[in-house]
């Protein structure tokens, strides 16, 4: 009965009380519990979504990797959007190497989407090759609300081997060097803007020449950022490699419904991962953990066959059982 309650909600959106109704008008012969009962079942399965407390992405907490070489760590973004002269919107995205300022794009995206974003993202690696890390704002399509705060963008990401960082919500220091590279790249290029959009592509072009090849940075001391960058030894493969897991591991591919299967029974996690194979760990019966690549997702209840993305108590009483 908590499985067609929480598949009503998937499927639906609605409240307890409509989800009754409707749930009723299905089956009537089923003894449906109380609205109250089946706010407490959504409420239980993390399926209540209040506008105070909407959902958030994950919180990613510092450190994070050093920027200790080139291409350790790149910086991305999509600067505040704003009009041109004859009043087309402008969405830059920036991509700047995380050690040596190097701007190693600077363009227009007309749609800040996932296939957009993703060709100019084709195109750097193409060129620049692969980060070790790559650090972003918590804004589409960088990342989501889905678990682990992945977004099919930062998917890909983790499938190139790329490690995902974000910046904890309202600190926009934890990006602070590319922050800082926004606000003279506004000055430069913005105030005021160009008339069109051909020209203001041109004004960005010129900015990342003189950035890059003649600007001098205190923090290189004084040199240069085109002076201090190299291209990644790790190339851009031809075909995204899947995803490889431990001994330890068993392995699903997720339906195009974002649900799981396992001892029989589908479990919703997220569209997002629709078709992509995550991995299981048994930690015994009942308990589950589940993984993108090295990314925890959460934990699958066996018995109820229902996702939490936080610890459940019953393990964490173990743990403290044990210790005890």
């Amino acid at each position: 009965m908590e499985g067609a309650i929480i598949a009503a909600r998937h499927k639906w959106g609605w409240g307890p009380g409509k989800l009754r109704v409707k749930l009723f008008q299905q089956d009537s012969r089923v003894p449906w519990p109380a609205v109250s009962t089946i706010a407490a079942v959504l409420k239980a399965n993390g399926l209540v979504v209040s506008r105070r407390n909407r959902p958030r992405v994950p919180i990613q907490r510092p450190p994070y990797l050093a920027a200790d070489g080139p291409n350790a760590v790149w910086n991305i973004d999509y600067k505040g959007w704003f009009r041109c002269g004859d009043g087309t919107r402008v969405d830059p995205l920036t991509i700047s190497d995380g050690f040596s300022r190097y701007l190693l794009r600077c363009q227009h995206v007309e749609q800040t989407g996932y296939e957009l974003t993703r060709a100019v993202f084709v195109a750097t690696f193409q060129e620049f090759g692969l980060p070790g890390a790559i650090h972003s704002d918590n804004g589409t399509p960088f990342a989501s609300v889905a678990p682990g705060g992945l977004s099919r963008l930062s998917i890909w990401f983790v499938k190139l081997g790329i490690v995902v960082e974000r910046s904890r919500p309202a600190c926009p220091q934890d990006n602070g060097r590319h922050e800082r590279m926004h606000r003279t790249l506004k000055a430069a290029t913005a105030k005021p803007p160009q008339a069109t959009v051909r020209l203001q592509q041109q004004a960005f072009h010129a900015f990342q020449r003189e950035y890059n090849e003649e600007r001098p940075h205190e923090a290189l001391d004084n040199k240069t950022p085109h002076s201090c960058y190299q291209a990644s030894a790790r190339s851009y493969p031809r075909r995204v490699p899947e995803l490889e897991y431990g001994d330890d591991m068993e392995t699903r591919v997720i339906s195009q419904q974002g649900s799981l299967k396992w001892k029989g029974v589908r479990t919703f996690i997220s569209e997002v991962f629709a078709y992509e194979i995550l991995g299981i760990k048994v930690i015994d019966e009942r308990w589950v953990e589940l993984y993108f690549g090295p990314i925890r997702l959460g934990w699958l209840d066996g018995y109820r066959q229902t996702f939490s993305r936080r610890k459940p108590k019953a393990l964490i009483a173990e743990e403290i059982s044990v210790i005890v």
